[in-house]
Formats: C-alpha cells, structure tokens, sequence
C-alpha cells in the first residue's frame, strides 16, 4: 500500500511542478493545437493552446513508478514493466502524430498506415511479452486465454492471442483519442478507470492464490506492481487535469490519448479482466460506438443519427454547455466504474 501511496504522491507532485513549465516552453515554440475546420464552432478559440501535455503524464509516471521501487528498496516487476513499456511506446507513436500536426500546420499527423504500424510494433512487443516470463509459481503476466473477471475458456493460441491483445490496444487507444475532444472529459474518465485498477490490484494481492489457495484466489502474477503502476499514471492524469480542466491551459493530443488507451489495456490483460474492461472504460466505448453508428449510418442510408460524432460534440451542436457535458459524461464513466468494480468483489465472494 505504501508503494501505491509514494508513487501517486510523487507523480502528483511532478506533474504538478513542471506543467507551467511545459506550457511556457510550448508556447514559445508554437506548439498549438490545430482545430478541424468542420468542428464544432466554439472549438475555435482553443486554435493555438499547447498541446502534447501527455508528454507530462508520461514522465509523471515514470518518476512515480521507479521511484517508489527506489524509496522502499524493491525491484520493479516484469507485468510493470512491460505494462510501463507499452504505455511509453504507445505515446511515442502519439508524440510523432503531434509534431507532425505541428510541424506541418495541419490538423492531421501520421497517415494512418503509419500510425497503425507503430501501434502494431508496440503492441505486438507487449503481447508476446506477457506470455513470457513465468515465475517460480509457473504464472506469467498475463495467460493466453479470455478473461472477464478472471480467465476462462481454452487457451488460445499464441498468434490469435497476439491479434486479441493488438485489437484491444489499437481499439482503446484511439477510443481515448475520440474522447479528447472536449476540455478535461478524457482525463477525468481515465482518472475514474485507474481508480478501478489501482484497487482491482491490491483486492488481487490480498487474495492472491501464492499466499491465499482457495477456489476464489487470483493466479495474477504481480498484483501489487500493476497497482502501483495505475496509481503512478492516476496521480500524472490528476495534476494534468488541474490545467486540463475547462478553460484548458493544454491538451494531452495523441500523446496522452495513445499512452492512456494502451495503459488501461495492459493493465486488463495483466489483471487478467480483459472483457471488464468494456465496462471499467464504457464511456470511451459508447464514445467510440457513437462514431462507427454515424458513419454506419451514413454510409447505408445517407442519413446522419447525430448531429456531430463523436457523442460529446452532438450535444455540443445541442446547446448544452462544454463543462455540462464534460460533467454528465464524468458522472456516466463513475457509475460504469462502479458496476465493474462491483462487479469484480461480487464474483469473488464465496457462494
């Protein structure tokens, strides 16, 4: 518990500290975000803000994370690192899509080739990863099998697992990245859903089947580790908020968005709650359903079911104001949270 506490504590604080910093220098160097020509009307005054604030979260977590190992003298985990490695290489595939959007004074980066390749790279390091490394226990970060609360089913095989893993990633990945439309929504929904992992971690550790054999125990290789990494990327997302909140000082861009929707990914394969997921995250699901209901729509009728996709920008057209809807969706994303994580405690409780 100590861990969790040191490393939300000191990402906290370092997200905290170096943020003005961060903006300044964006600022300087004209590293604004470029706002679609056929958004929504009042996203025009967000032209120019900094963006690329994810780059903050990132090294929040990493300072969080390796120094609580530091201060309480242990050794980082295999599961937290290979999660902190597909945290940091999803945000690197971000952190080329901004610049390239700055550099090029276009609200567009990596064509999408390029972009689904990098995500590919990381994705696929991180997949197979996880099927590695046993312990003197025999477990591995994550097992080859489905999982809701806890495995089930026949193992898959390795290359059907490795397309499973990939399709999570890429799909919450850019999940993220539709949500971070309006000022704050993302962060405060991907706050809600670290909450949820850091105590689905230390719930795992107290039952855990090395200490605690029983029909109900959690076979989760490094459960204290994966808390803590949730709670190192919790305490970067909340001093990032206190710019990010409406009016935003900066956006996180693809670089956070990227980093957040593989973290939480790789958090639910190595807790082993992988199909929970779609409801620890449903804000960022029913965001992204809106999108492919619209274009779906569309294509097959010519008919638009909302006024703007994704959801949030809908109610925006609507009249409804931009911290009303980021409130609402807030309030939706706790309530699915408490379901998963209810959820969770009911399937463990002894029948």
């Amino acid at each position: 518990m100590t861990g969790i506490l040191v490393a939300a504590g000191l990402s906290l604080l370092v997200s905290l500290l170096i943020m003005p910093l961060v903006i300044r220098v964006l600022f300087r160097f004209k590293f604004g975000q470029e706002v679609r020509d056929d958004g929504p009307e009042g996203h025009k005054t967000k032209q120019g803000t900094p963006t690329m604030g994810g780059i903050v979260i990132i090294v929040g977590a990493i300072i969080g994370y390796f120094a609580s190992h530091l201060v309480l003298m242990t050794r980082p985990t295999v599961s937290g690192l290979l999660v902190m490695f597909l945290f940091v290489g999803m945000g690197a595939v971000g952190f080329l899509d901004d610049f390239i959007k700055i550099y090029k004074r276009r609200s567009l980066g990596l064509r999408s080739g390029a972009k689904m390749l990098g995500q590919t790279i990381v994705g696929v390091g991180f997949a197979v990863g996880v099927t590695q490394f046993p312990n003197g226990y025999g477990y591995t970060p994550a097992s080859p099998q489905l999982s809701f609360l806890r495995d089930f089913g026949p193992p898959l095989l390795l290359v059907v697992f490795v397309a499973w893993a990939l399709f999570l990633i890429v799909g919450f990945s850019n999940a993220v990245n539709l949500t971070d439309g309006l000022d704050g929504l993302a962060t405060g929904a991907m706050i809600l859903s670290l909450v949820a992992y850091v105590i689905i971690g230390n719930w795992q550790l107290r039952q855990s089947c090395v200490a605690y054999l029983a029909p109900s125990c959690y076979p989760v290789r490094d459960p204290l580790d994966l808390a803590v990494v949730a709670a190192a990327c919790l305490g970067g997302c909340i001093g990032f908020l206190w710019y990010n909140a409406p009016p935003a000082k900066i956006f996180m861009g693809d670089t956070g968005s990227l980093a957040l929707g593989g973290l939480i990914v790789g958090l639910a394969i190595t807790t082993r709650t992988q199909l929970l997921l779609l409801v620890i995250g449903g804000l960022f699901v029913l965001i992204t359903l809106s999108v492919m209901v619209q274009i779906s729509s569309f294509r097959l009728t010519g008919k638009r079911i909302f006024r703007m996709a994704p959801l949030q920008h809908h109610f925006e057209l609507k009249g409804w104001a931009e911290t009303t809807i980021v409130i609402r969706f807030w309030i939706i994303q706790g309530l699915l949270v408490g379901v998963g994580i209810g959820l969770f405690y009911l399937e463990w409780m002894p029948r």
